[in-house]
């Protein structure tokens, strides 16, 4: 409880605004009269099944960044490797330079249209940040403190599972919060290329000209990068060691 009354006051207040504005289109969602063309996509069974497409399509790609990223940042700051570092950090930061869209498109060259080709391009959009993340909360663990874990006799090994990483997990959290929060943003463009996601809602708005579809499509992306904004922050929180929070 003690730990829990100290939480930074945004971690606080962000759920209130989430509760707001899911308060707020649920009320207007329930008393809106909607055209037929509306109704295809904002009946609670398509609307369920595009919320539950899009949320697929970034746990896809954030657990195959996380087994890319973090293994990768890890071996890039052992000293055999080290010097590797700058090279594996600008090969990533191309992926996040590049236009989301001009990824995606690309990658269909390739791949063809899909969920796929969309995490695919999801991927390689948002290892930068978990990468970045790794790297640098693995180079600020006290060197003497890893020293001294070893001259208690622990192996190379142990001595990063049981010093290292637990001392750099909240880095390395923030970078996977940060890449979650992307690709939730990020995954609508999946409909570009035939990914069904809530960027579904938006084009068919901005091409029909349906105000009620691209703004719910909008909500929705928005809420959902609050709520994985809010529940990472909490996650980071826990997982920060007890001397360090």
């Amino acid at each position: 409880m003690t730990r829990l009354r100290r939480l930074p006051l945004d971690v606080w207040f962000e759920p209130l605004i989430i509760i707001v504005l899911a308060v707020g289109w649920a009320i207007w969602y329930l008393n809106t009269t909607f055209t037929s063309t509306e109704q295809a996509s904002m009946t609670w069974s398509s609307l369920q099944t595009t919320i539950i497409k899009h949320i697929e399509l970034t746990l896809s790609a954030t657990v195959i960044v996380v087994l890319i990223a973090i293994p990768l940042g890890i071996v890039l700051t052992r000293e055999s490797t080290r010097w590797l570092n700058p090279i594996a950090v600008n090969i990533a930061n191309i992926g996040q330079a590049a236009p989301a869209v001009g990824l995606l498109v690309l990658f269909t060259f390739w791949l063809g249209t899909g969920f796929t080709t969309a995490v695919v391009g999801l991927v390689v959009y948002a290892v930068l940040p978990i990468l970045q993340n790794t790297i640098v909360g693995l180079d600020q663990v006290d060197k003497r403190t890893i020293e001294a874990a070893r001259g208690m006799g622990y192996s190379a090994a142990r001595t990063l599972f049981e010093v290292e990483l637990p001392l750099a997990i909240p880095v390395i959290l923030n970078g996977v919060r940060i890449a979650l929060v992307i690709l939730v943003g990020t995954a609508t463009l999946g409909t570009f290329i035939g990914a069904t996601s809530l960027g579904t809602l938006i084009t068919t708005g901005v091409t029909l000209f349906l105000p009620k579809l691209l703004i719910s499509g909008a909500i929705l992306v928005g809420l959902l990068a609050m709520i994985i904004d809010w529940l990472g922050r909490l996650v980071e929180y826990a997982a920060t060691p007890k001397g360090l929070s």
